[in-house]
């Protein structure tokens, strides 16, 4: 991108997650799907855990359904071990991703493969276009070092899981709604300009140390909601940063919520609870199982 081109993007509004609990009562912070930022289209809900107490996490998720939109689980560290109802099973470790597609409906659970020290990491809910909505559950599991990785400058380091920078991809790809999805790591006062497409939404979460998005200070635990353009400039507080970069495109389509399914009109929620109390959720094996 020549410099003539570069549309820098501006700070919109900061919030700071709010802390709350979910599944079996893990702590966490949540800042999108909080009553400050109840959405983001097209994103739902961003929630970050990070503790080293056991009883913080450790009764994790247990089985739930989903419909209507995608689940991303990011894990910086610990492991967790996901089980679901389309015969998916894995342990997701540090650096590791799961991308699930709910679709039409799927029921799983998360729980610590751990029973102390630090677990840190991220769960993302992005919605789905009505075109999308009842579309064949799907996940996929990516490894630590399955991740791109890239180093452009002195003192930053990018891990990209969807989204393009400085010649390299992330993974996931074949997503309608064209997700980036960067964990970028910046030494102190370290600099970098990093590509967003224009027209996404798009955000920055703060989760250790802190920095500047657009110029604009961003303590720990805050989350920078960014103003159109093509790229961002980051750059690390005084003790360094990191950061989750996150953009896709916007839906604009009507939204009927509630829980754990996501859909466009009121009928199509209940029609959503009603095939699950009756069973109708998919249970077969995995479409693209990693």
């Amino acid at each position: 991108m020549k410099n003539d081109d570069v549309n820098l993007r501006k700070v919109a509004r900061t919030i700071r997650a709010m802390d709350t609990s979910d599944g079996a009562g893990v702590r966490l912070k949540r800042s999108v799907g909080s009553p400050a930022l109840p959405m983001l289209d097209p994103f739902l809900m961003l929630d970050s855990i990070s503790s080293d107490k056991a009883d913080d996490y450790i009764a994790g998720f247990p089985e739930h359904p989903h419909r209507g939109f995608e689940t991303v689980t990011y894990m910086v560290e610990g492991a967790m071990r996901h089980n679901d109802s389309i015969g998916s099973e894995g342990v997701l470790r540090s650096g590791g991703v799961q991308w699930m597609t709910a679709g039409s409906g799927i029921i799983h659970s998360e729980t610590p493969e751990q029973e102390d020290g630090l677990l840190q990491g991220f769960q993302l809910w992005i919605n789905l276009p009505a075109k999308d909505k009842m579309q064949r559950p799907r996940y996929q599991n990516l490894e630590a070092h399955e991740v791109a990785e890239v180093s452009p400058a002195a003192g930053v380091d990018i891990r990209l899981v969807a989204g393009s920078a400085f010649g390299k991809t992330g993974p996931v790809s074949g997503i309608s709604t064209e997700p980036v999805f960067m964990d970028v790591k910046l030494a102190p006062n370290a600099e970098v300009t990093l590509p967003v497409p224009e027209g996404h939404a798009a955000l920055v979460y703060m989760f250790i140390g802190d920095g500047e998005v657009a110029g604009r200070s961003l303590p720990t635990h805050h989350l920078a909601v960014l103003k159109d353009g093509n790229a961002v400039l980051l750059k690390g507080g005084s003790e360094g940063g990191r950061l989750l970069l996150i953009a896709a495109a916007p839906i604009d389509e009507p939204i009927a919520r509630h829980g754990p399914f996501v859909m466009n009109t009121r009928e199509e929620l209940m029609q959503a609870f009603e095939d699950f109390q009756r069973g109708r959720f998919v249970r077969e094996k995995a479409v693209g199982q990693g």
